[in-house]
């Protein structure tokens, strides 16, 4: 009985458990949509200590091209849009809410995957995929790196938005 209990608590300490990203981090982001014949890089910097966004963007809507510096302060509920051709800067309210990169405790653990060559060390990493349904309905997925939390992608659908961060 002693050797059974032990098993099952290793097996259980080792069971994903959610986590806090880091509060300051910059990556890409890519949005596309075929069907609308959309595309979206940006250069991306998230800040959730002082809750504000950045993202470099450049957007391509069939063969139109535009080049766009966004920079969303939501403690003061702004958005700046410099459109870099023109140098024009409209100043707006976000379209959202700023949300928190991180695995929401409550969440469901999917599955782990490695990616890259797992025997030669720093060119791999652990992905953990997690989902969580709100209360309300909106759903709420994230692939983060393992142990570090760090985010790769995150998705949001709810309350008529939808949001994918790579």
């Amino acid at each position: 009985f002693a050797i059974l209990l032990g098993i099952v608590v290793v097996v259980s300490a080792q069971t994903p458990q959610p986590c806090s990203s880091p509060a300051q981090w910059q990556g890409r982001r890519i949005f596309t949509d075929r069907e609308k014949k959309f595309q979206e890089f940006a250069k991306y910097t998230y800040d959730a200590t002082n809750k504000r966004t950045r993202a470099v963007e450049e957007v391509m809507q069939g063969q139109e091209r535009n080049f766009y510096d966004v920079l969303h302060l939501y403690n003061e509920n702004k958005e700046y849009r410099v459109d870099l051709r023109t140098k024009k800067c409209n100043v707006t309210t976000p379209r959202h809410p700023f949300f928190e990169t991180h695995v929401p405790m409550g969440s469901t653990f999917l599955f782990e995957a490695e990616v890259g060559p797992a025997q030669v060390p720093g060119e791999h990493l652990t992905a953990q995929n997690w989902e969580i349904k709100f209360s309300d309905g909106a759903r709420y997925a994230i692939a983060v790196t393992s142990p570090d939390c760090v985010p790769i992608w995150a998705a949001y659908e709810g309350n008529g938005l939808t949001l994918l961060e790579n």
